[in-house]
């Protein structure tokens, strides 16, 4: 009689550990998918919150500006883009460390007027935003330059008007000159971390080669990632042809008001559309300067 009941009690307990084992593991796996929905929400959020943190950096100066962005706690912000549509899209993802683990997150926010150039990702707590309007003649758009603040970039005998521009932009993570070792070094007349070439408009970064056009596409070169970099120039050139489109019916409505205005914006449209890499902003930006010369020396200026 006693071995029975000590049989039963065992079996009791043990069906009690089984259960209360179970009900523990649900619990367990019910708040880590509470916690990764939070998480993922949150970094949706936050991404979004970068779209709207952007806007005020679209100043419509020629000039560069500078502002920052931090974070409460370890963040990564993933840059992708593509060119479907009429505008391509800029995107956004989000990842926010956790219980020392970065979060995993599918959850694209995008824009289709924004331009973001930087590496694939960057991470840190304090992130840069470096501004520069993009002209082709026109106003094409503001470019937001993102680099983080765990890396430092030294600008090595730079001309005059670039390193004035650098030292006024006052960027916690921008330097001229007094490199130091762990500085990623950009150089104009030497070979280092990257390479830049006036003469030929030529970015050399990490084994890579991209071609620009003026100062905004320089900086955009130096501080991204050559897929990133190619992306965006082609939204870019879809943005200059359907502007170039809009100009040129601009031209037909004053023209109509006795003030002629002759610019081929066809032409500018076509090379646009056209340009299937950066190789190609040559043509793009010949076409953009024969048009430019001619709105200024035309009696009616169209921009």
């Amino acid at each position: 009689m006693n071995k029975k009941a000590y049989l039963q009690i065992s079996f009791a307990w043990l069906f009690a550990i089984i259960v209360g084992a179970f009900i523990l593991f649900l619990a367990i796996y019910f708040s880590i998918k509470l916690i990764n929905t939070e998480t993922t929400i949150q970094d949706a959020k936050t991404g979004k919150e970068i779209g709207v943190l952007l806007n005020p950096l679209e100043t419509g100066f020629e000039s560069g500006t500078s502002s920052s962005i931090s974070f409460p706690i370890e963040t990564r912000i993933y840059n992708k883009c593509n060119t479907n549509g009429e505008f391509g899209r800029q995107i956004i993802q989000v990842s926010q460390k956790s219980f020392n683990k970065w979060g995993e997150t599918n959850i694209d926010v995008g824009f289709s007027n924004k331009y973001i150039f930087s590496d694939d990702y960057v991470e840190g707590k304090k992130f840069y935003i470096f501004s520069k309007q993009f002209e082709f003649p026109f106003k094409v758009s503001d470019l937001m330059l993102i680099t983080s603040s765990l890396k430092r970039y030294c600008f090595k005998d730079a001309p005059e008007e670039i390193a004035e521009e650098i030292s006024f932009l006052n960027q916690g993570n921008l330097v001229v000159g007094n490199c130091s070792d762990i500085d990623i070094k950009v150089c104009f007349s030497v070979n280092c971390d990257i390479r830049v070439n006036l003469n030929t408009n030529q970015v050399i970064k990490n084994g890579d080669s991209v071609l620009f056009q003026g100062d905004a596409l320089m900086y955009a070169a130096i501080f991204s990632e050559k897929d990133i970099y190619e992306c965006q120039v082609k939204r870019l050139m879809q943005r200059v042809d359907n502007l170039a489109l809009l100009y040129n019916d601009k031209a037909g409505i004053v023209s109509k008001k006795e003030c002629d205005s002759n610019l081929n914006l066809l032409s500018l449209s076509n090379a646009a559309n056209s340009l299937e890499s950066s190789s190609d902003l040559r043509i793009v930006n010949s076409v953009a300067d024969d048009i430019q010369d001619e709105n200024e020396l035309g009696g009616c200026r169209l921009w």
